[in-house]
């Protein structure tokens, strides 16, 4: 028993580098390929030819990045750019720039583009979460309430709204009466 511990210890050591080298290589070659993705649609971009489509994915990979103000730059160029036609992703736009907004803390302008969203997509749950959430962050609890009310509608089972609608109705007095 005393000469087979080494050995079990040894096995379970290489067993957590071998999992642990396998995680990393695969973020290794997640970054890379996001990298990639990157370099290729700033170059497009760069030239003449870059599309609505071009400028949203730019945009939303500098969200990823977090880095909110060339993300900004990009979505508004999508909103200008002559193909961007269709209504639905128009309002996709919009709640993407609604985001870079409120990532910044830009909560009026945030809010500003979510409604230009939901004009588009009235349906569009993902920004009226993201609508409820901005209200909430300046304190416009009411209508944060209201917001999480009308994604309960479209999806009853929104886990986000569910939670954030119970904790508005607790704060607000009017609405639990």
């Amino acid at each position: 028993m005393d000469s087979n511990l080494p050995l079990l210890y040894l096995s379970v050591l290489i067993g957590l580098l071998l999992i642990s080298g396998w995680f990393i290589l695969r973020q290794i070659f997640r970054t890379r390929r996001i990298e990639k993705t990157l370099s290729q649609l700033q170059k497009r971009v760069r030239g003449k030819d870059a599309t609505a489509k071009d400028f949203y994915e730019l945009g939303g990979l500098l969200l990823d990045k977090k880095l909110y103000s060339q993300a900004i730059v990009q979505l508004q160029k999508a909103l200008k750019a002559k193909d961007l036609e269709e209504e639905e992703n128009k309002a996709l736009v919009y709640n993407a720039l609604g985001y870079a907004y409120a990532a910044q803390e830009q909560y009026d302008l945030a809010i500003r583009q979510y409604k230009e969203a939901l004009d588009l997509l009235p349906e569009y749950i993902t920004a009226w979460n993201n609508l409820g959430f901005s209200y909430e962050k300046k304190t416009l609890d009411a209508q944060a309430l209201d917001a999480y009310e009308k994604v309960l509608k479209l999806d009853p089972n929104n886990k986000v709204a569910k939670k954030r609608s119970e904790s508005l109705r607790k704060r607000l007095p009017i609405a639990s009466s």
